[in-house]
């Protein structure tokens, strides 16, 4: 399965659409969200994903009330951290802090964000870490999402 990952987006619609289009594109089966859309004002965009949506909130979230209300049309948006399974057996968790995975040790791979920074790593057990960076790209200039191929079990960080 191919998996679309994003993360703070801080309501920068432009790069919301970019990443949006992106994962159209690469046509991918699922999108996971670590946190910080901000307000509902991103919520039309997504609305144009061609894949389900499963994301947690951040710690920047202005209107969760709303927020959960205009989700709905998309997906499901939860408080981290939000633990799945997907078909092929893969263990998910999403949180917006790694920090709020320090409890957990039931997954195969961990989405978290909050630093703004891409990175990919494996911990010694083998659990794979992604942070898919800012989507927004407000605080470094670099905007950027990651997908997850469940089959090769391998992400790659994009930029926009």
């Amino acid at each position: 399965m191919k998996i679309g990952i994003f993360a703070d987006v801080h309501d920068h619609l432009d790069n919301l659409r970019k990443a949006v289009d992106r994962f159209n594109a690469e046509s991918v089966e699922l999108v996971l969200f670590a946190g910080d859309l901000i307000s509902t004002i991103a919520i039309p965009p997504l609305k144009k994903l061609n894949a389900p949506f499963v994301g947690c909130f951040g710690d920047n979230e202005g209107n969760k009330i709303g927020l959960l209300s205009g989700i709905r049309i998309v997906g499901r948006l939860d408080e981290p951290p939000l633990q799945f399974t997907i078909a092929d057996g893969t263990r998910f968790v999403v949180a917006h802090m790694k920090s709020q995975l320090r409890k957990l040790s039931e997954y195969d791979v961990a989405i978290y964000a909050h630093t703004h920074k891409p990175r990919i790593q494996r911990d010694d057990t083998g659990r794979l870490f992604i942070n898919p960076g800012e989507t927004s790209g407000w605080s470094f200039g670099r905007p950027t999402i990651a997908f997850y191929d469940s089959t090769e079990r391998q992400a790659t960080i994009a930029e926009l």
